[in-house]
């Protein structure tokens, strides 16, 4: 009896060990590239935007081992989106930031983990005030859209893994308060990031 009682005491231990050691939460910090499509609309106005540059941070709970929850926080450091409406040009040096939040199924093979997710998202495209902008009655605006994307992160250790992902933001194209900005169509931006991962 005592034997069983000492077993039963060891495996519980044993158990709880197990479950103390497994990483159900991770943080991740990633470089990331905005790139914005060329728009042309039906209401004769164009949009071009050079590529921006900024930091991506996600938090992702684990829910069972192959899928988890993720929200996500990004900023740009500065791009250019250039209106033309005819016979206009305006430039408009914006920060672009994003809130975001999706569910991320994966897979597992040896160390690498190729994994899908999607969610809501929210853009803030933050005009920056200075010579570069023509426009300087444009104002921060705020877009309800989308996040799409799938990617691979590849084990350094149970602690640490590289995460790169090509992520999809999908979002009204902005007109920051200006009516001869309207182009009544939606962005698909596309979004790489590259980052490393903790896990805890």
């Amino acid at each position: 009896m005592k034997k069983i009682a000492l077993i039963a005491f060891l495996l519980t231990i044993c158990v709880a060990a197990g479950r103390a050691q497994e990483s159900r939460q991770d943080v991740s910090l990633s470089g990331t590239g905005l790139i914005e499509p060329f728009i042309a609309s039906s209401t004769t106005v164009q949009v071009h935007s050079n590529t921006a540059y900024g930091l991506l941070v996600s938090y992702r709970f684990m829910l069972t081992p192959s899928s988890a929850l993720e929200a996500n926080y990004g900023i740009t450091y500065q791009n250019k989106i250039k209106f033309y409406a005819n016979p206009n040009t305006y430039v408009v040096l914006t920060r672009t930031q994003e809130a975001s939040a999706a569910y991320v199924r994966s897979f597992t093979f040896k160390k690498f983990n190729p994994f899908l997710e999607a969610g809501p998202a929210a853009l803030i495209f933050l005009p920056i005030r200075n010579s570069g902008t023509t426009n300087l009655d444009v104002k921060q605006q705020t877009a309800i859209g989308a996040v799409y994307g799938g990617g691979i992160a590849y084990e350094l250790s149970p602690s640490f893994d590289i995460r790169a992902e090509f992520r999809g933001l999908i979002t009204k194209v902005p007109t920051f308060s200006d009516t001869q900005f309207t182009t009544n169509k939606w962005y698909n931006i596309y979004n790489p990031t590259l980052g490393v991962a903790y896990h805890f």
